[in-house]
């Protein structure tokens, strides 16, 4: 048992971080009438989680680099645990929202040390064996969440989302200790500050714009000083990145038009698969009377359980076809399943989702565990590290902006006394459409050769280098 106790403490950490991702959507309506939230404090509570691991998942890497991968991930997981009772705790939507941005940070810090940390404690078959179980996971932990979220809702109550935290972080925390050995990265990693600020306002102050712009107008005072907010942290963010020596994601990246469209798609996929299924769930519990229970099997399961079937059946052959070809057609799925669900009308049950769901699962399955390795395939050896840590930071960008522009579109579809389906059926439209645009933009721009750890011959690492840490990136199978 000692030699898997660092799977073991990864593989718990791993799951606790993603199904907090999917848990907290079924527990939305009950969240929002205990606590008297708003549509805009909802988007909240799923964004400031998202936008804390977009915003500090790059960092965090350098940090572990520099101080130590174990020492990072039981920070983290302690800054988890307690940001989780804090949650548990909230008087109010806003205690509740900086909480769960408290929660991301941690959540961050502990995803940016998963990969190195396994490949520093695993070689050989051991590390294949290793990286297939964490792999299923975070396919696991997708399909969990609405599952766990809404039994916990429906017979405890919503504040036991975030208690069972607890017991799961201390379980981490000693298998961590208990056979996590420290490992270091490259010697001369900094932590890039003032890139992590900038980067953190305007995707905070972007995000802010698109909730704050459905309730008060997109030409109010308010949304158009967030928005030029989010413009200036954004120039000065590129300002930062093309000066620093250490920059926390290097521009020159995007030289190179394969890579730029890969984090295009990462941004998309994430929006068009993911984001929508909040405002989902809201139809279906308070419009159709659903209980979680049954909202998290109607809404969310059916694209989990389809993503993780596609994978385990289809993961070993779509590694062997170009990434442009199943990524591209994975989005295409995407966008088909989601207008699948746009055929909404008001006689319509929720059983309606159940066909979109399943074709969008399958696209899932396509592109999100080719993502990580098509992004290593197109980048210079020495960057495999960063291009991994970028595909995780954009989908996370993508998750959050795509809640807050979908939230909009769904507020302002019932301020307009439209029926609730109407809502849902021009959300599900524009991520459809939206999929789509990203799956044509692949096939057409996207070029890599195969993949990372096939086309790249065995070569002396620099000094100071981790080897193991960019051999095991190309493994990441990567889920909501």
């Amino acid at each position: 048992m000692r030699k898997w106790s660092a799977l073991i403490a990864v593989s718990i950490g791993t799951f606790m971080l993603l199904v907090d991702v999917t848990i907290v959507t079924v527990a939305l309506p009950a969240v929002a009438k205990d606590l008297s939230a708003t549509l805009g404090g909802l988007q909240w509570v799923l964004d400031g989680y998202a936008l804390a691991l977009a915003a500090v998942l790059l960092a965090s890497g350098a940090l572990a680099d520099r101080h130590g991968r174990r020492r990072v991930y039981l920070g983290g997981t302690v800054v988890f645990a307690l940001a989780s009772l804090l949650c548990a705790a909230a008087p109010n939507a806003g205690l509740l929202v900086a909480a769960r941005f408290l929660q991301g940070l941690g959540g961050a810090a502990m995803l940016a040390t998963t990969v190195a940390i396994l490949s520093v404690a695993y070689t050989g078959r051991d590390r294949g064996v290793a990286f297939g179980v964490w792999g299923a996971v975070n396919g696991a932990a997708a399909a969990a969440g609405p599952i766990a979220g809404g039994l916990l809702t429906e017979h405890f109550g919503w504040r036991w989302i975030f208690l069972v935290n607890l017991p799961v972080s201390l379980l981490a925390l000693w298998f961590t200790a208990r056979g996590v050995t420290e490992s270091r990265g490259r010697a001369d990693a900094r932590l890039d500050l003032p890139g992590t600020v900038t980067f953190t306002v305007a995707a905070a102050a972007v995000t802010y714009a698109l909730i704050r712009g459905g309730d008060a107008g997109w030409t109010a005072r308010e949304t158009l000083a967030s928005f030029a907010l989010a413009a200036v942290a954004l120039v000065a963010f590129l300002a930062i990145e093309r000066r620093a020596a250490h920059p926390m994601l290097d521009l020159r990246l995007f030289a190179k038009p394969s890579f730029s469209v890969l984090m295009a798609a990462a941004v998309l996929t994430q929006a068009s698969a993911f984001a929508y299924l909040p405002f989902t769930t809201v139809w279906l519990q308070q419009f159709l009377g659903k209980g979680p229970v049954d909202a998290g099997l109607v809404g969310a399961l059916p694209m989990s359980a389809a993503a993780f079937a596609g994978g385990a059946f289809g993961g070993r052959f779509l590694q062997r076809v170009a990434p442009r070809w199943t990524i591209g057609i994975g989005m295409l799925l995407i966008g088909a399943g989601a207008l699948l669900q746009s055929r909404l009308t008001p006689a319509s049950a929720g059983a309606a989702l159940i066909p979109g769901l399943i074709v969008a699962g399958l696209g899932v399955a396509a592109v999100l565990p080719t993502m990580a390795s098509a992004a290593l395939a197109a980048v210079p050896h020495e960057r495999s590290g960063m291009a991994a840590g970028a595909v995780n930071t954009f989908r996370q960008l993508g998750f959050a902006l795509g809640v807050a522009v979908f939230g909009s579109i769904f507020a302002d579809r019932l301020g307009g006394h439209h029926a609730p389906t109407d809502a849902v059926n021009h959300v599900t439209a524009v991520a459809g459409w939206v999929a789509l645009a990203g799956g044509v933009l692949v096939l057409l721009l996207v070029r890599t050769g195969r993949p990372a750890w096939e086309s790249r011959p065995a070569q002396p690492e620099p000094a100071g280098y981790d080897s193991g840490s960019q051999a095991s990136t190309s493994r990441i199978r990567a889920s909501q």
